[in-house]
C-alpha cells in the first residue's frame, strides 16, 4: 500500500512538475495566486491581476465558448501620438490599466499597457459585454429571429410565463427600466448580484431564468430604471432561444468574424451552459477598439449593415434616467449628454465612443474596488480622462485650423 501511494505521489510531482516547466507565465501567475471563491467580486487583488487575463484557460474557474475570428484583420495604422495633458503612466499606475488604445479618426494615437500584460493578451471585459449582447438584439430584428424591442419577453423565453416578466418589453429590459427587485451592490454578498451566480436551478431550466423568474416586482414596468445584470443576462438567453444559435457563434457570425477582429476572443459560461451574457467576454484590448470602430461605422461588417437602420443612434441616445443630470443608459450602453456613449465594466473595463471626434478609448483595469460605490475614485479619474482626450484633439484641430 505504502509503493502504492508513493508512485501516486511520485506521479503527481511529475506531472506538476512537467506543467510548471511547459506553461507560460500566465498561467504560472494564475497557478500560485488560484482564487478559492467562486465570486470574482470577493477576489483579492493578486488573484484578480492573475485571473482576469486566465479566466478561460482554466475550467475550473468557467467554461467558456470561442467567438471566432476571421481570416481578414482590420487594420489599426498608426497616427501621430495624441499630445494629452496628463501623465500616461502616472494614470495607468493609478488606474492598475493592463491596456488603453486610444484611436482617433481610424488610426492609433497611442497604445501602451501595464500589469506585465501585453497586446497578445485577452483580458476580461465584465459588463462592457452588456453592450455587445445589446448589439445582437438589433441584430437578430434585422435577421428576422425578433419582431420588435416591444414583444413581451416571455414570449421568447417560455420559462418566464407566469412571472413579473410577462409585463416587460424587451426595450425595458435593454434600458433596465422592468420594475423588478433587484440589489447590484457589488460589495454585498447577500445582494442578488453575488447570490444570482450561486444559484442552483430548477432541471431544464436555465440558471438565470430560474432566478430571475422567482423575482418581486417593486414599480410598474417602465417606470423604474435600476441597473440589473441579472436582465442582460436574460436578454442573451431572449437572443439565443430567438435565433436557436450560441451567443458565441452569433456574435462571430455577425460581427467578430466579418468585421475583422483580429483574435479569437472567448465567453464564459453559466452554471447551465449559456454564455454569461451580462459578463465575460475574453479579448484583446485591440479588438475591444475594433467594436467601437464597427459602432462609429454604423454597425456595418464586411460591408453589410448588421442592424436595423436607427439602431445605433437610440441605442446610444438616452433613454432612461439614472439620476445624474449629464448621465443616462441607452440599450446597455451609458450614454453622455455630449453625444458621446461608453460600454463600463466593473474593476476598471471600459469602451468610450465619441462619434463627433471619431473617438475610441478601450481601457482594460484591475481596480481596487469593483466601482466608486466601494470605495476609491479610478471611476471618477477614468471620466476626466476622456474629457482630457476630448481636449487634446480639440485643441489639435484648433492648431491645424490657424
Amino acid at each position: 500500500m505504502k509503493k502504492w501511494l508513493l508512485g501516486i505521489l511520485l506521479v503527481i510531482m511529475v506531472a506538476a512538475g512537467v506543467f510548471w516547466m511547459t506553461a507560460d507565465k500566465d498561467m504560472k501567475r494564475l497557478v500560485s495566486n488560484l482564487p478559492t471563491d467562486a465570486n470574482v467580486l470577493f477576489w483579492s487583488i493578486p488573484q484578480r491581476d492573475a485571473a482576469f487575463r486566465t479566466m478561460d484557460r482554466l475550467p475550473v474557474l468557467a467554461k467558456a465558448n470561442i467567438i471566432e475570428a476571421g481570416e481578414d484583420v482590420y487594420p489599426l495604422p498608426k497616427g501621430e501620438p495624441l499630445n494629452i495633458a496628463t501623465n500616461i503612466d502616472a494614470y495607468m499606475k493609478a488606474q492598475r490599466t493592463a491596456g488603453l488604445v486610444i484611436i482617433q479618426d481610424g488610426k492609433i494615437r497611442l497604445e501602451k499597457y501595464g500589469l506585465d500584460f501585453s497586446g497578445d493578451g485577452k483580458w476580461t471585459s465584465f459588463s462592457v459585454a452588456k453592450s455587445f449582447t445589446s448589439t445582437l438584439v438589433g441584430a437578430a430584428i434585422k435577421d428576422g429571429y425578433i419582431k420588435s424591442i416591444d414583444d413581451k419577453v416571455s414570449a421568447y423565453i417560455p420559462d418566464l410565463k407566469g412571472s413579473v416578466y410577462d409585463d416587460v418589453s424587451i426595450e425595458q429590459l435593454l434600458t433596465m427600466k422592468s420594475g423588478v427587485k433587484w440589489n447590484e451592490d457589488y460589495g454585498d454578498p447577500k445582494s442578488d448580484v453575488a447570490l444570482f451566480n450561486k444559484h442552483k436551478a430548477e432541471p431544464g431550466v436555465d440558471v438565470t431564468v430560474s432566478y430571475m423568474r422567482k423575482l418581486p416586482r417593486e414599480a410598474p414596468a417602465g417606470t423604474k430604471w435600476v441597473y440589473k445584470t441579472g436582465e442582460t443576462n436574460l436578454i442573451g438567453v431572449l437572443v439565443s432561444s430567438a435565433t436557436k444559435k450560441k451567443l458565441s457563434d452569433y456574435l462571430s457570425e455577425k460581427v467578430w468574424a466579418p468585421f475583422g477582429m483580429e483574435q479569437d476572443a472567448s465567453w464564459l459560461l453559466g452554471a447551465t451552459g449559456h454564455e454569461i451574457s451580462g459578463c465575460c467576454i475574453q479579448a484583446s484590448t485591440r479588438d475591444y477598439a475594433r467594436l467601437g470602430l464597427f459602432m462609429l461605422g454604423g454597425g456595418v461588417a464586411d460591408g453589410k449593415s448588421v442592424l436595423p437602420d436607427g439602431w445605433i443612434a437610440a441605442a446610444t441616445t438616452k433613454q432612461a434616467d439614472i439620476g445624474d443630470p449629464e448621465n443616462g443608459y441607452g440599450y446597455q450602453w451609458w450614454t453622455v449628454n455630449d453625444g458621446s456613449y461608453a460600454a463600463q465594466g466593473i474593476f476598471g473595463q471600459g469602451i468610450f465612443i465619441d462619434p463627433k471626434r471619431k473617438l475610441i478609448i478601450a481601457s482594460n483595469s484591475n481596480w481596487p474596488q469593483a466601482t466608486d460605490q466601494q470605495g476609491g475614485d479610478q471611476g471618477q479619474k477614468r471620466a476626466l480622462f476622456y474629457k482630457q482626450v476630448q481636449l487634446a484633439i480639440d485643441n489639435e484641430a484648433k492648431s491645424t485650423a490657424k
